[in-house]
């Protein structure tokens, strides 16, 4: 699997489980590790959480 900002290759780990957030060596993009049938892997990119201020 590669990172989709710097093409780095990214290694999730075998035991991960899904929701589980890894990140890029290389450029530090975070990416959510979803499980699919029969346990293929599949990262999309994690989304950004904003500060909540409470405004």
């Amino acid at each position: 699997m590669k990172c989709e900002e710097c093409d780095a290759v990214l290694n999730p780990p075998k035991d991960a489980i899904s929701g589980e957030i890894i990140s890029c060596p290389d450029c530090g993009s975070d990416y959510e590790i979803v499980k699919k049938e029969g346990g293929e892997i599949e990262l999309k990119k994690a989304e950004k959480v904003a500060e909540d201020w409470g405004e």
